[in-house]
């Protein structure tokens, strides 16, 4: 009953430490880039002028509630509509999509992607409380809806804007080798942990032969 206790209270100590690391993180990468965004936002324009600067898209975050997760645009305006030809095309096996050539994404887009820059705006996702700066990476909707009961089980805690599966070879990884890598993180997490997942991410952000 003692150590169930210790547990706890460890447990609830990870999570407040966890979100006051969101916070000062997110608060502190929003102004750093700052002028990154601006410069980015403008490229978005000048190559797409009708088209917004901001990707907003339905997610799915901790125990299956929905949020709008925030992305810099990198995909022509009608790329949604354009998904539903495109699905055969799938490079990941399993409840996702993904595709190295994919004929919608714009020039720009193909840099901010490389990068992992359209990414940043989620920075504002983590400040809201709807991801943290770690944890497995919020599925759509579409893609819940094909998850078995084992899968779900990496809803149960918030989702990240990198975590374990993207620091162990992203898009060469497949989804069910992304679940065990998620449920491996859940099991295994604590401050030092995230703080390790951060600083690896750091040094495969730029120039990662794996994002697209």
């Amino acid at each position: 009953m003692e150590k169930q206790t210790t547990n706890v209270k460890d447990g609830r100590i990870y999570l407040f430490a966890k979100r006051l690391v969101d916070i000062f993180g997110s608060i502190c990468g929003i102004i750093l880039l700052g002028a990154l965004f601006v410069v980015i936002a403008i490229l978005i324009k000048v190559e797409d002028p009708k088209g917004t600067i901001f990707f907003s898209q339905k997610r799915v975050g901790i125990n299956g509630r929905e949020f709008k997760m925030y992305k810099f645009r990198s995909m022509v305006s009608n790329a949604e509509e354009k998904l539903a030809e495109l699905l055969k095309y799938n490079e990941i096996n399993g409840a996702m999509f993904k595709m190295k050539d994919d004929p919608r994404i714009t020039k720009v887009g193909k840099f901010i992607r490389k990068t992992s820059i359209d990414e940043l705006p989620q920075l504002f996702n983590v400040l809201k409380g709807e991801m943290s700066l770690v944890g497995p990476r919020p599925p759509l909707p579409r893609e819940v809806a094909e998850y078995t009961a084992y899968d779900k089980q990496r809803l149960l805690v918030t989702p990240g804007c990198t975590g374990l599966w993207q620091v162990s070879g992203r898009n060469s990884i497949g989804f069910h080798e992304m679940v065990e890598l998620d449920l491996q993180y859940i099991q295994r997490r604590t401050f030092f942990f995230d703080i390790k997942i951060i600083f690896k991410t750091v040094l495969v952000l730029f120039g990662s032969k794996d994002a697209f």
